[in-house]
Parts: structure tokens; C-alpha cells; sequence
């Protein structure tokens, strides 16, 4: 049993596949986002209505990002004032008793 062990330990470290993972999901939503505006400029319409669809198409989705980032910020501080409840929590555990 041993050996076998140290067979497979001998072939390689484990890796994670969280990364790829992670690379996955940003390449597919790299390719949603490039569909979906070849779709836009491809549909038949007049260069002003695309224009325009374009346009609000844009602001939408800044507007969605600024929403986004603004409740990333508020999650943000809500971890972090958890974190020093936290720690305040645990600090008189960690002194040491008096000798």
C-alpha cells in the first residue's frame, strides 16, 4: 500500500481546477457579450436606430456595473465591520493567563 502511495505521489502535485474554472466563465461571458453585439450591428436597421439602440444599450449596462460596484463597496464594508466584531470577539481569548 505503501508503494502505491508513492507511486502517485511520484507523478505529479494535485492542482486545482478553480482557476480554469474561473477562465471558463470569463471567456463565456466574453463570448455572450461579442454575440450579442454582432446580433445588434447584424439586425436590420437604420444606422440612427442603431445608433441609438446602441447607445442605450451602453448606458444600461454602465448603469448595471455602477449599481454592481456600489453594492460590491457596501458588501465590502459589511465584511469588514463582521471582521472586527470578529476580532474583538476573540481577542480576550488569545491573551495569556496571568502566572
Amino acid at each position: 500500500m505503501n508503494d502505491e502511495t508513492n507511486d502517485f505521489a511520484s507523478q505529479g502535485d494535485y492542482r486545482s481546477s478553480e482557476g480554469s474554472v474561473s477562465v471558463g466563465l470569463t471567456w463565456l461571458f466574453v463570448g455572450l457579450a461579442l454575440g450579442a453585439l454582432t446580433a445588434l450591428l447584424l439586425a436590420p436597421k437604420t444606422g440612427r436606430q442603431m445608433r441609438r439602440s446602441l447607445r442605450r444599450k451602453y448606458e444600461d449596462a454602465r448603469n448595471a456595473v455602477e449599481n454592481f460596484s456600489d453594492q460590491a463597496g457596501d458588501w465590502i464594508d459589511k465584511g469588514s465591520e463582521w471582521a472586527e466584531k470578529a476580532k474583538d470577539r476573540v481577542a480576550p481569548l488569545t491573551k495569556p493567563f496571568p502566572r
